[in-house]
């Protein structure tokens, strides 16, 4: 029986899926948003949102746990035919993102449900998105006679 066990396995090991929660993080920070299976987003969103509050804090203390939680890896662009390196995951999560959602309490991210389903097993795919603080939706406002 399952009782009090909490996490998704996805028929992975625990190594395998601490790798897998760090990758999608890390690639979540990088480009923003990102496509996966709605049980990976589901089981990642925790784990991103935790570290976006951590960059809320922007202090070295904060700095250090997130660095213990996720791999720094290096982000790369393509400029005149060659990868240039332009920052790294952890450097854009705390100087771009955490300061981005300051005013926020939480709910940092958002899933996205879409249409189509994976070829190979039929996974239901979503887009897993950072909810954008700069786009606000215009006002409604009502005509009161």
């Amino acid at each position: 029986m399952r009782h009090r066990i909490a996490g998704r396995q996805l028929g992975r090991t625990s190594e395998h899926r601490l790798a897998l929660r760090r990758n999608l993080a890390a690639s979540l920070f990088e480009h923003e948003t990102i496509s996966t299976t709605l049980e990976k987003a589901k089981e990642v969103r925790g784990f991103a949102e935790k570290l976006i509050t951590l960059a809320k804090k922007g202090n070295l203390h904060a700095r250090r746990q997130a660095l213990r939680l996720l791999n720094d890896r290096a982000i790369y662009k393509e400029e005149d035919g060659r990868m240039v390196k332009v920052g790294t995951v952890i450097g854009k999560l705390f100087s771009d993102i955490g300061p981005r959602f300051l005013d926020r309490p939480g709910g940092y991210t958002r899933i996205i449900r879409l249409p189509k389903h994976r070829l190979g097993d039929n996974g239901r795919l979503v887009l897993l998105q950072l909810v954008e603080q700069g786009k606000s939706e215009p006002e409604k406002t009502s005509k009161k006679s």
